[in-house]
């Protein structure tokens, strides 16, 4: 199995060494690496989990593909959204494809998880909101739940392209766009070198 849990938050626009928006390139390009990178080994591994943790702001989210990487006009929050939507249509691509056969893709919402997610750049709002939030979220055990359900559940070992959350599906509608789909597949493939990705 492979759980792709890598999310983070900046208020201000940073950029990788590699030239790339820090918010787009962590959330979204890092995850599509790595599974690219490893499918052949999980497809030999079968049956095998992908398990992607997105987040309930995908439902916020727009793929911008004129402005991918917020250099025109950056916000932490948009950016963040539009990462953990294409977390989500990326998953779902994914699961379409032949080679994802006997190996699942799926993605979930662990809920609002007590980390110090966004901690290091975060947005006035967040630093003043987030102390008196801490009691009403999920502690780091709890917030594993769900991708622990996904990647576990017997009765899950045949379900593919779904979203869950409190390890029940949900129904992002918007991420069910093929089309924008299939282009970020491109686009990302394109970004990280693998131009001949499927």
């Amino acid at each position: 199995m492979l759980i792709n849990n890598a999310r983070g938050y900046w208020h201000t626009r940073h950029v990788t060494v590699d030239g790339l928006e820090h918010t787009f390139a962590v959330n979204h390009l890092a995850p599509f690496l790595l599974t690219n990178l490893l499918l052949d080994r999980l497809k030999h591994s079968a049956p095998a989990r992908i398990v992607t943790v997105s987040s309930h702001a995908d439902a916020d989210g727009r793929i911008d593909f004129d402005d991918l990487q917020g250099e025109r006009s950056y916000s932490g929050a948009r950016a963040y959204n539009q990462s953990k939507l294409a977390n989500v249509l990326f998953t779902y691509e994914l699961a379409r494809k032949p080679q994802a056969t006997f190996v699942t893709a799926n993605a979930l919402h662990p809920g609002v998880v007590n980390t110090s997610f966004g901690a290091e750049d975060a947005a006035g709002a967040q630093r003043l909101l987030v102390p008196f939030m801490r009691p009403f979220m999920k502690t780091p055990a709890e917030g594993t739940a769900t991708p622990i359900h996904l990647a576990s559940a017997p009765d899950l070992e045949q379900v593919t392209g779904r979203y869950l959350a409190n390890s029940k599906p949900k129904d992002p509608k918007r991420s069910y766009d093929e089309a924008t789909a299939a282009r970020l597949w491109q686009v990302s493939a394109d970004l990280v070198g693998l131009t001949a990705a499927e």
